[in-house]
């Protein structure tokens, strides 16, 4: 009954993509916004102080490096490039494999080159694997089933979200069909079709709902425009409108449904643990038990909320402290007081999330027969991983040869 309520949110979703996925538009790239820059892969093979080349700073010297490409329009050249070792600069040595900008200019001639960054792409390959294995082993097929939900995520953000803003979309609009799409796909692929996740998609529909109703009051109060640096930026060289406030609060949306969803997920499955560990449990009885889980989970989840966000605009508080200014200016200035507002509001709807979702699923759960609310129905994934288990599990029967049998 639940999933028949959710059926018109999740087909306002698809057509939500259908109206504003940009099938016509040319998406520019980087040679007609004027970019004309080319990475190419190089690696230092020496390194040796010396004197700075005219315009650049001359405090501390510079580094004259011995670069040869691996890739671009002249592989296995070597090149010099000579760079300043200021503290804004980043120190290169021999054997660094670091990433050159190439201007598409006279490809035998050194300043067409640039140094601009380090090759990361082998650690954070990496890293990625150990983080698949480290949730495969942990949740075996489930966790198999929550990286392919993961995949689906960085499609709807990458494939929809992002191109349909660039075609001058309203990013707000955009946000809310893109978390639709990725809030389905995400939580009934991981958890499966049941009415336990349907009572968490709920709950994180209602508080998603939440979040974007006090982004947009609260951003309007304090005058947020979304124009820090980055987006100014990102305005001037795409020469189009975009919506910077809608931008903002996109952002906000987007930033807060992943922790959202853990959170009604929880809820959820703890409300149903109690059901199935106590079946005579009144709906009052089981929301109050549910709640009470829910103050321990929801207090931590905005503590790293928090932290999160401040963690990120890190280097703009040191900025601001160094400054010299009060705590009140520099709370109230734009770029501090959007990460306040995006904070905030995310946290009040953490801790909404938990009394919606604890009274939707006290709700079903009670309705339920006691040993179909043990079972969570489970996503695909789930029934090949049961299937399995039980198949590892059940002992085989060996029959003693004639010889053998009593009696014999």
């Amino acid at each position: 009954m639940l999933a028949i309520a959710l059926a018109p949110f999740a087909l306002a979703a698809v057509v939500g993509f259908l109206l504003l996925y940009p099938f016509d538009h040319q998406q520019r790239t980087g040679a007609d916004l004027g970019f004309g820059q080319y990475p190419v892969n190089a690696v230092v093979v020496s390194a040796a102080a010396g004197s700075c080349t005219q315009g650049s700073p001359d405090e501390g010297g510079c580094v004259v490096l011995g670069i040869r490409m691996q890739d671009g329009p002249r592989p296995d050249q070597t090149i010099e490039q000579t760079v300043p070792t200021d503290p804004g600069t980043p120190r290169f040595a021999v054997g660094d494999h670091v990433v050159l900008s190439y201007a598409g200019a006279n490809p035998d001639d050194p300043t067409s080159y640039q140094v601009v960054d380090f090759q990361r792409g082998m650690p954070l390959l990496v890293l990625a694997l150990v983080f698949a294995a480290a949730v495969i082993v942990l949740g075996r097929w489930q966790g198999v089933a929550a990286l392919v939900a993961l995949g689906l995520s960085f499609v709807v953000l990458i494939g929809f979200v992002l191109p349909a803003i660039l075609a001058g979309e309203d990013p707000l609009l955009v946000a809310v069909v893109g978390a639709g799409l990725i809030m389905f796909v995400v939580l009934y692929l991981t958890h499966g079709f049941s009415a336990r996740t349907s009572t968490a998609v709920l709950g994180t529909l209602l508080s998603l709902a939440l979040i974007g109703l006090l982004s947009m009051v609260f951003s309007a109060a304090t005058s947020l425009t979304g124009l820090d640096e980055d987006t100014s930026s990102l305005m001037g060289v795409l020469g189009t409108p975009i919506d910077a406030r809608g931008l903002l609060l996109a952002g906000i949306v987007i930033g807060a449904l992943g922790v959202l969803d853990d959170v009604t997920v929880t809820q959820t499955s703890a409300v149903w643990e109690l059901r199935k560990a106590n079946p005579s449990l009144s709906w009052r009885q089981l929301y109050k038990a549910g709640q009470r889980i829910g103050r321990d989970h929801v207090s931590s989840a905005v503590n790293t909320l928090v932290l999160a966000y401040a963690g990120a605009a890190l280097p703009l508080l040191l900025a601001y402290t160094l400054s010299g200014r009060t705590f009140g200016e520099v709370v109230s200035s734009q770029a501090v007081a959007q990460e306040v507002v995006r904070t905030l509001v995310g946290s009040i709807g953490l801790v909404a999330a938990v009394p919606i979702t604890t009274a939707i699923a006290a709700a079903v759960a009670v309705r339920e027969p006691a040993k179909s609310a043990g079972r969570s129905g489970g996503s695909v994934a789930d029934r090949v991983g049961r299937a399995a288990a039980t198949s590892a599990e059940t002992p085989t029967v060996r029959r003693r040869p004639p010889h053998l049998r009593p009696g014999r």
